[in-house]
């Protein structure tokens, strides 16, 4: 089991200097990448993001690139560019502002001027994904090193939800016994003052109508199913995150149809514990992968 929280760093050689990776993770329903790379590398932001959804599962990922040293080659200057466009400018000059002075710093601060050197696509590649395999290790390694803590607390949650459950269980029996005498009770005391009489069949076709809607034994067997399945994904090596908050949101279906069923004043504390218990599992299972 893996966290969806985690950060990781990693560079690679490049030139005479480094390119140099930060992934962050965050939560997330869905995977989410967000590519930040310097402008010198802004042409190959598609093949960092492939590199990230090919490798990367559910969660937030916020990967930043950046260069250390002379990672590239120096800028080179578009002479051409620079003699055109200075003999436009000296042109519009000429036209509207006769005489007046063109320094040409006016023409070397335009962006298309100086063009980046990006050096061989090839080799920038191969230290772009060794760069970002680096810092994926140590973003594994952070992850399931918290993924082992949620699913330390995960599993002794969910023992508690067993325990729980066992203790409804136990009572099931005095349950229908309890409801049986307070029906005969009730009965006992509307005609105690009257001459109208009960058949004991039909007393007998009510008691039975009543255990069947207080029976609460298949509940209690998906609920036992369910923790065998939530047991089984927390022991799985696999993204199990949406899985196990399925299984924990039918949970919480079968303990609510158990607290209105049952008209006993132990089993509602029992089943508010459960759905206390159940709803911190939810919160957990949110940052897991």
């Amino acid at each position: 089991m893996r966290s969806m929280t985690g950060f990781g760093v990693g560079g690679a050689p490049l030139g005479d200097g480094r390119v140099c990776f930060e992934i962050r993770s965050l939560n997330h329903r869905f995977l989410d990448v967000r590519v930040r790379l310097p402008v010198e590398l802004g042409e190959h932001a598609f093949f960092v993001e492939q590199l990230a959804r090919s490798s990367l599962s559910r969660g937030r990922y916020d990967v930043s690139v950046r260069l250390e040293g002379a990672a590239l080659p120096p800028p080179r200057l578009a002479s051409d560019r620079v003699r055109a466009a200075y003999r436009a400018l000296t042109e519009l000059r000429d036209e509207l502002c006769p005489g007046t002075d063109l320094p040409l710093t006016a023409v070397l601060g335009m962006p298309e001027i100086l063009g980046a050197s990006a050096g061989e696509p090839e080799v920038l590649r191969a230290a772009l994904e060794l760069g970002f395999r680096e810092a994926l290790v140590g973003l594994d390694r952070m992850r399931h090193q918290e993924g082992a803590a949620l699913g330390r607390e995960l599993d002794e949650r969910l023992g508690a939800v067993r325990a729980l459950v066992a203790g409804v269980g136990a009572r099931g029996p005095e349950l229908v016994q309890a409801g049986h005498a307070r029906l005969r009770a009730r009965v006992e005391r509307l005609l105690a003052d009257t001459s109208v009489s009960v058949e004991p069949g039909r007393l007998e076709a009510e008691l039975a109508l009543l255990a069947d809607r207080s029976d609460v034994t298949e509940e209690l067997v998906r609920l036992g199913s369910h923790a065998d399945q939530v047991a089984t994904l927390l022991a799985s090596t696999e993204p199990v995150g949406r899985r196990v908050d399925f299984l924990l949101q039918e949970m919480a279906r079968e303990v609510n149809t158990i607290g209105s069923k049952c008209q006993d004043s132990s089993v509602a504390h029992q089943v508010v514990e459960l759905k206390s218990e159940l709803e911190r599992m939810r919160e957990q299972v949110q940052n897991v992968e």
